[in-house]
C-alpha cells in the first residue's frame, strides 16, 4: 500500500515537472514570437491613439477598452483558429499569407508618405460637428469598428509571424502559445495606448492639485502630448516600411529570390566589418534601413497601381 502511494506520488512529481517544463517551453516560445513581431506591435501601438484623439475624456478609456476587446475577440475568435488550421493543412501557404500581410504594411506606410507631402483635399466632419448634430454615439460606434478593423489587419499579422517562429512546435503548443502571445500583445498595446492617451488629463491634474516640481512636470507633460502623438506618427509609419519590407525580403529569400537579401547582407557586412561594441546595432540598423527602402518601394507602386485602378472620389468643398 505505501510502496504503491509512493509510485504515485512519484509520477505525479514526474508529470509536475513535465508540466512545468512545458509551461517553461510555452512562455519562452511566446516571448520568441512577441519579439519578433514586435514591429507589428509598435505600429498598433502608435497607430490606435488617433482614434481617441479629441474625444472627451471621459469617453477615452472606455473607447479603448471596447476597442481592446475587439482585439481580443479578433485575435482568439477568428485568427487563432484560422493560424492553426494553416499550420495543421496548408503550412506552405504561410510565406505567401505573410507577404501579403507585408506588402499591406508597405502600402499603408508610403500612403502616409504621400499623403504626408501630397495631402488630399477634401473636407473632414469633426467631432464637434458631430456632436452638435446630436450623432456623437454613432461616431464613437464608427471610431470603435473602424480601429477594430484596422486592428484585424495588424493581429493577423502578428499572429502569422508569431506562428512562423512556432511552426517546429505541435499543434496544442502552437494553440497556448499564440494564446499566451494574444493576451501579452494585447495588454501590452492597449495599456500603454490609455497611458498615452490619458497623459495630458494627468498633466492637467498635477498642474491644478500640486505646486513646484510636480506642477512643472504637469505642464511638461501637457506641452508635451501633441509632439508625442506626432512622433507616433512617425514611429509607426517607419515601423509599417520596415517590418513590411523585412517580411518581403525574408518571403523572397524562402521562395528562392535571395539577392535583395544578398544586397542588404553585403552592405552590412561591409559597414559593419570591424568588430566592436557597435558592430551588432550597426548590422541591425543597417538592415532595418534596407528592409525599410524595400518596403518603401513596394507600398509606393502598390499605391500608384491602386490610385491608377480605383481614382479618387475625395471631393473638394
Amino acid at each position: 500500500m505505501s510502496v504503491g502511494l509512493i509510485a504515485l506520488l512519484d509520477d505525479v512529481a514526474a508529470m509536475a515537472k513535465l508540466a512545468a517544463a512545458s509551461i517553461d517551453d510555452v512562455s519562452a516560445a511566446a516571448a520568441r514570437a512577441s519579439a519578433k513581431a514586435a514591429g507589428v506591435v509598435i505600429d498598433d501601438a502608435a497607430v490606435t491613439p488617433r482614434y481617441v484623439t479629441g474625444l472627451s475624456p471621459e469617453r477615452e478609456l472606455p473607447i479603448i477598452g471596447r476597442i481592446a476587446a475587439g482585439s481580443l475577440r479578433n485575435k482568439l475568435l477568428f485568427l487563432l483558429p484560422a493560424a492553426l488550421a494553416l499550420s495543421a493543412w496548408a503550412p506552405w501557404a504561410l510565406t505567401p499569407l505573410l507577404m501579403l500581410g507585408g506588402a499591406y504594411l508597405c502600402f499603408e506606410g508610403a500612403e502616409k508618405i504621400i499623403e504626408y507631402f501630397f495631402p488630399h483635399k477634401f473636407k473632414t466632419h469633426d467631432i464637434s460637428e458631430a456632436i452638435q448634430k446630436g450623432a456623437l454615439k454613432e461616431h464613437e460606434e464608427s471610431t470603435v469598428k473602424g480601429a477594430i478593423r484596422t486592428d484585424f489587419i495588424l493581429s493577423a499579422e502578428i499572429m502569422a509571424i508569431s506562428l512562423s517562429t512556432i511552426s517546429d512546435e505541435s499543434l496544442w503548443q502552437q494553440a497556448l502559445i499564440l494564446v499566451v502571445v494574444s493576451l501579452f500583445i494585447t495588454a501590452t498595446v492597449y495599456g500603454v495606448v490609455a497611458m498615452i492617451v490619458k497623459m495630458d488629463d494627468i498633466g492637467l491634474h498635477l498642474c491644478r492639485e500640486h505646486t513646484g516640481f510636480l506642477a512643472h512636470l504637469g505642464s511638461g507633460l501637457v506641452r508635451a502630448m501633441p509632439k508625442i502623438l506626432a512622433a507616433l506618427t512617425v514611429v509607426g509609419t517607419i515601423a509599417m516600411l520596415w517590418v513590411g519590407g523585412g517580411i518581403i525580403v525574408h518571403g523572397l529569400e524562402e521562395l528562392g529570390l535571395h539577392w535583395p537579401a544578398e544586397r542588404i547582407e553585403g552592405i552590412s557586412h561591409i559597414l559593419a566589418a570591424n568588430e566592436n561594441t557597435f558592430s551588432d546595432m550597426l548590422h541591425w540598423l543597417i538592415h532595418a534601413i534596407g528592409a525599410a527602402i524595400v518596403g518603401t518601394i513596394v507600398g509606393s507602386v502598390l499605391a500608384f497601381v491602386l490610385s491608377t485602378l480605383t481614382p479618387s472620389t475625395h471631393k473638394t468643398h
